[in-house]
């Protein structure tokens, strides 16, 4: 096995180093903007409504948050970090985990509502298909602007497939429930269904994850493009979530469902005109995506547990005890402190992994000096003009070879194991740091108004979705720790 501290010691060492003469100059600047915008967007939107909004959710687990979708639509949420391309703001994606971070301080769940969508972005830009990632992009830019918010959804979880899904590994000792059958016209007719898809009632857009073939899901993966109202796609129930309620999870049921050949945007087909081994393909889609979204796990992470740090401080300054402030005491000011050291290690751990993924994950091409440089420079209708461009079959190809087939291997295994280190490592500490803010506050903390008990039930999902904290340290030993390809990784305790 190749590592990446042979092709790249500085990188392989320390991403926020190497970081600091290979991105583009403005990248701070760029988060600043971001972060002055979360600031602003928590104080008008966020703050006024988060807690109401979770108690309406708990009697009412049926309903969504349509008036904040609406309102983050106004703000241009929904399409600021999509390339200018496609008549997005092409803010770069570095700086939406800082934004991210932010507006989880104060709930995480209606910053998942945007993060979910970006998900969904991120997975189209993985398959490298440009003529769909220019139609549908295009179409959420332009909606966005209209007030009306086209949003996009991944549907992978299946009942009986949740973390499975994510590891080429596991797929193939399972048997999935959805599948993707191949027509005569190069298109597919999907049948089965998806359960906890985040956004799932509120998108307009879905990236399905399904196979031709169920229980060879590896080596037959495909990758399609649903509009929520096509023929044979419906919506079935909410989940009732312990929390993050304000991102609604939904299942997802698909019946002889027709999905045209314009709509597929990555199938085994595309791997053999590459002359490639499929399932290596679905793996680097698959780690492309999660590789930038567990970083974002971890920037959620890194919010609640400054978040959870913050309603413990502001609760200790004005608790009085019998000899004075709570905050006087020696035990308070050492559990604060452990407080705020959990919310920095959290951050750092967000840094590293989305810093490795400009170097070399899904975003690199976006962070190339010359490319942003250029991008910052030309005018926006210009840069339209470009992306109609990428319509075109043969430049789709070279991408697809380019980023996909030749990607360095190395680099996938570097980004995808600090990805899931910083997703386990951030989630934990947000859960650890929620629950001593109650421990903090004692009874009081137990009120929905107080908003720390929030925090905690928020916090315990993180552990669970962009795959289970049992998976990301498997992964992360698999791809940073195991030296020897022989070393079996994903055995369970009855097979050895």
């Amino acid at each position: 096995m190749t590592h990446l501290s042979e092709v790249d010691p500085l990188a392989g060492w320390s991403a926020n180093l190497a970081a600091l003469d290979r991105l583009p100059r403005g990248l701070g600047r760029d988060s600043e903007r971001a972060l002055r915008l979360a600031q602003r967007f928590n104080e008008e939107v966020v703050r006024p409504c988060y807690l109401q909004l979770d108690a309406r959710l708990q009697d009412h687990p049926e309903e969504w948050p349509q008036d904040f979708i609406a309102t983050a639509a106004r703000w241009r949420l929904f399409s600021r970090w999509i390339p200018r391309l496609y008549g997005g703001e092409g803010w770069n994606f570095l700086s939406l985990y800082v934004f991210l971070e932010e507006v989880s301080s104060v709930c995480v769940g209606l910053a998942n509502v945007i993060g979910v969508h970006y998900l969904g972005v991120a997975t189209l830009m993985a398959t490298w298909n440009t003529r769909l990632s220019e139609e549908v992009l295009t179409d959420v830019c332009r909606a966005d602007l209209r007030g009306q918010p086209h949003l996009i959804a991944l549907a992978i979880t299946e009942p009986g497939a949740g973390t499975d899904m994510e590891e080429t590994e596991l797929l193939e000792r399972i048997t999935i429930g959805t599948v993707a059958r191949p027509q005569g016209d190069g298109g597919y007719r999907l049948d089965g269904s998806k359960v906890f898809i985040s956004n799932g009632h509120v998108s307009h857009w879905f990236m399905v994850i399904s196979a031709e073939d169920r229980r060879r899901a590896a080596d037959t993966g495909v990758v399609l493009v649903l509009r929520h109202d096509d023929q044979g796609f419906t919506r079935g129930r909410h989940e009732n979530k312990m929390g993050q309620k304000a991102c609604v999870a939904s299942e997802l049921l698909f019946t002889a469902c027709p999905v045209p050949a314009a709509r597929v945007a990555y199938a085994p087909a595309d791997s053999q005109a590459l002359a490639v081994a499929h399932r290596a393909m679905l793996q680097r889609i698959i780690d492309y995506v999660v590789s930038s979204t567990r970083a974002g796990v971890a920037a959620f992470a890194a919010g609640v547990a400054r978040g959870s740090q913050r309603l413990a401080q502001d609760y200790a300054l004005t608790k009085r005890l019998p000899k004075g402030r709570l905050i006087e005491q020696q035990w308070a000011q050492s559990c604060l402190a452990e407080m705020a050291k959990n919310a920095a290690m959290a951050r750092q751990c967000w840094i590293e992994s989305a810093l490795a993924n400009g170097l070399g994950g899904l975003y690199a091409p976006l962070l190339l000096p010359p490319l942003a440089q250029l991008e910052a420079a030309t005018p926006a209708l210009l840069w339209r003009a470009c992306g109609r461009t990428l319509r075109h079959p043969w430049l789709q190809r070279q991408l697809q070879r380019r980023y996909l087939k030749d990607y360095p291997a190395p680099w996938q295994r570097h980004v995808s194991g600090l990805a899931s280190m910083a997703k386990f490592a951030a989630s934990d500490l947000a859960v650890a740091t929620a629950g001593l803010a109650l421990e903090l506050m004692g009874a009081d903390g137990l009120r929905q108004t107080q908003a720390a008990e929030k925090m905690l039930r928020d916090a315990k999902l993180l552990q669970i979705y962009e795959g289970t904290n049992q998976l990301n340290r498997v992964n992360y030993f698999k791809c940073s720790l195991r030296h020897d390809d022989a070393i079996a990784v994903f055995v369970r305790e009855e097979g050895v």
